[in-house]
């Protein structure tokens, strides 16, 4: 008997789905989208269910059938649905974070054209011939001169659409569509290229992971530089060689370039990458790639996890236990956890690759949960670093650069070498602050202090992107003698270039990678060592092989040694390990220099000792102690609105809700509520509830149970509230 009416789960904040009539001529699919009447509006919204009736009397039909066929195999809309229930998010929601924006606004789901703009023989004249005036028709017109653009390209490039028409109507250029080439490979997947010789921890590792039928969980626990990136490729060849695909994951876009330059040097297949900076015709066509088997590889950040696949054989995490993997709105999944969930279902391998795994994996590592390998030799003839402490108590300080860590810089510099600075801190400075009064700039909509941007003449809040010009005076006193407080990148760049002015700096930050593709010509001009003195923040820490920087420095960490996030010591061991992973990493010894005013701190100690592994253990033990995760699981509840009382306040209810609960166990702990870190951010008061549960189970019966009692309370609806299952960030 043909349905009649179909469950459609839509992309509003509501845990349920909607009922809607099928039309006669109609005919949706489970998985697949339709157009259905929303109010006022109509909406795109996913087919979850059919039905022959409802409980409700008068229902509205769907408009529109969109596919035919679902947009997911069958395992991965069931790991979606997975998704919605363990991090308690809206079905509708989590199936629309998982589809390209085009699919969301209603376009078909296949391969679309790529429009290009190519030069004319008029504009080739036109070009030789020279401008007097309009400058930017051009620059268009010498970019167009090496061959076709999209307009998102011009537009990186500071072409607008309305110079774009203005040299179409002069006939100069003109518009070419072309589909991407799908080219499926054969049985030669590999090229024929020089390959490393592999050692015997690392042949240990390969043959480990391809002795397993079906499903494995894999930790490759290896130093920096021990040649992680050559188990993956050759754990990657036997699956192409069946036909089957691989995802490999890695934490920041620009990891991308120099992974899918490896990737695809080595391997016959076509490579696509998928992450945030893609346009939409990108993403789509990428998307769309995988599942019909046009690609052999897809690399790419978190969001890369939910494209679906014709047959995917392997999965790896690179870097697994970086802290970018976790999704910090909308569903906030961590794509480590979800992929290993996935890789169950599907029942094929994953690789959890790091030189620091976090400690909850290491947890299932050491319980056997995981499969534990071990790479701990560095690859060829990398040497160990020197590691080395400098206490700048006391020390006169250029720019954030203490007079020791000049002179080293000096010597590393001066032997044809690289050095690369670590500071965690864009702009020129944190704060600006009046020498009279000591007033500091701070921003109206948050309790946090500008932070002064030199190159563009600004002040700018990091944390809701609010901007004004530069005071001149203060606000407290009306002195005119304000000072800068603090070191960011611009200024460390700027002191540099005044102490080392026969060496080029450069520095790789969000600033100065906002161009798409500058970050891939600022990592290739490093390559050719045209700047020999490096600085970054997190951007330049993990995964880059740069084989001339003999010398790391790491600026400023002193304040997460005393941070109130119990994970800041765990990230702090992590990025010093991997920042000292850069340095040398090819024949060259390697020095890696810590300032801080605490050198006799007990984790830096530890890490310069006894290495990452020593550390781990202690760690997990006072976790234990504390009966802090990977022992113990939380959810963090968080809530904001313009009224400080009435977050409290609902937080309050809340507590009372969980703790009234029949499921509320005696080991549940509820901690809070409790203002928020940043306890104001754009204009909003900022709360925190933490609960605590023994179990994941214990948890999810405990939420579930409970979510719907408390969006009946009656402050759910004036606050904006949401659920955060196992945070990685208590800020």
């Amino acid at each position: 008997m043909r349905p009649t009416i179909a469950r459609v789960s839509l992309p509003v904040p509501l845990d349920r789905s909607f009922d809607y009539l099928i039309p006669a001529h109609l005919f949706p699919v489970i998985g697949g989208r339709v157009a259905v009447p929303f109010g006022p509006k109509t909406l795109i919204g996913i087919v979850t269910g059919f039905a022959s009736e409802s409980e409700f009397d008068k229902l509205k039909s769907v408009k529109e059938v969109l596919d035919h066929e679902p947009l997911w195999p069958e395992s991965l809309f069931q790991l979606l649905n997975w998704c919605s229930q363990f991090y308690q998010y809206p079905l509708g929601d989590t199936l629309a974070n998982a589809m390209p924006s085009a699919l969301k606004k209603g376009k078909p789901a296949q391969v679309e054209a790529i429009v290009e703009w190519y030069l004319t023989e008029e504009g080739r004249s036109q070009l030789m011939a020279g401008f007097s005036r309009a400058k930017k028709q051009a620059h268009a017109l010498k970019l167009l001169e090496q061959g076709g653009l999209t307009r998102e390209a011009l537009g990186d490039e500071g072409i607008s659409p309305s110079v774009i028409k203005a040299l179409e109507e002069k006939a100069w250029i003109e518009a070419q569509s072309r589909l991407p080439k799908i080219q499926p490979w054969g049985k030669q997947v590999e090229r024929d290229v020089d390959k490393p010789k592999l050692n015997e921890e690392q042949a240990v590792a390969i043959a480990s992971v391809n002795n397993r039928q079906g499903y494995g969980c894999f930790l490759l626990e290896g130093v920096t530089g021990s040649g992680k990136t050559e188990v993956y490729l050759n754990l990657i060849k036997p699956v192409l060689e069946r036909g089957q695909q691989a995802l490999v994951l890695v934490p920041e876009i620009g990891l991308t370039p120099q992974t899918i330059e490896r990737f695809a040097s080595r391997f016959n297949v076509s490579v696509t990458v998928v992450h945030s900076n893609l346009n939409e015709t990108e993403r789509l066509n990428a998307w769309l790639a995988a599942r019909d088997r046009a690609c052999g590889i897809v690399i790419g950040t978190r969001s890369a996890l939910l494209t679906p696949f014709a047959d995917l054989g392997i999965i790896i995490v690179d870097e697994e236990h970086d802290s970018s993997y976790k999704q910090q709105d909308s569903l906030r999944y961590h794509a480590r956890d979800v992929a290993i969930m996935r890789a169950n279902k599907e029942a094929i391998p994953i690789v959890l690759g790091s030189a620091t795994p976090a400690l909850e994996t290491l947890h299932n590592a050491r319980s056997g949960k995981y499969s534990h390998l071990h790479l701990t030799q560095r690859a060829g003839a990398a040497k160990p670093t020197t590691n080395k402490v400098l206490d700048i108590k006391g020390l006169y300080l250029e720019g954030g650069l203490s007079a020791p860590l000049i002179a080293e810089m000096r010597k590393h510099l001066e032997a044809g070498n690289q050095v690369l600075l670590f500071l965690n801190r864009r702009g020129f400075s944190p704060a600006l602050m009046c020498h009279e009064c000591g007033w500091i700039a701070e921003c109206q909509r948050c309790e946090a202090y500008y932070t002064y941007h030199q190159n563009s003449n600004e002040i700018r809040c990091h944390h809701c992107g609010s901007q004004r010009p530069v005071i001149h005076q203060c606000h407290g006193c009306g002195s005119t003698h304000l000072v800068t407080v603090g070191v960011g990148t611009e200024q460390l760049e700027a002191q540099l270039n005044s102490l080392f002015p026969d060496y080029s700096a450069i520095r790789i930050d969000r600033d100065s990678t906002r161009r798409k593709g500058s970050l891939e010509e600022a990592l290739e001009s490093i390559r050719n060592n045209e700047h020999q003195i490096l600085i970054g923040t997190q951007m330049l820490a993990k995964g880059h092989h740069f084989p001339n920087v003999t010398l790391v420095a790491l600026l400023d960490v002193d304040g997460s040694l005393y941070s109130s996030d119990f994970r800041a010591s765990e990230r702090l061991a992590q990025l010093f390990i991997q920042v000292a992973g850069r340095a040398g990493r090819a024949s060259k010894r390697g020095e890696v220099i810590l300032q801080t005013h605490h050198p006799e701190h007990t984790l830096l100690q530890a890490l310069l000792t006894q290495g990452y592994g020593q550390f781990a253990d202690t760690a997990l033990q006072e976790r234990k102690m504390a009966q802090l995760p990977p022992f113990s699981f939380l959810t963090l509840f968080k809530a904001e609105a313009n009224d400080n009382q009435m977050v409290e306040q609902f937080l309050r209810q809340v507590r009372h809700t969980l703790e009234a609960h029949p499921l509320f166990s005696q080991s549940d702990v509820v901690l809070g509520p409790t203002p928020a870190p940043l306890s104001k951010r754009a204009g909003k008061y900022r709360w925190q509830l933490l609960l605590q549960t023994q179990s994941r189970s214990q948890m999810q019966r405990l939420l579930s149970s409970a979510k719907p009692a408390i969006n009946m309370l009656p402050l759910a609806k004036k606050v904006r509230w949401s659920l955060d299952i196992e945070p990685q960030d208590l800020s």
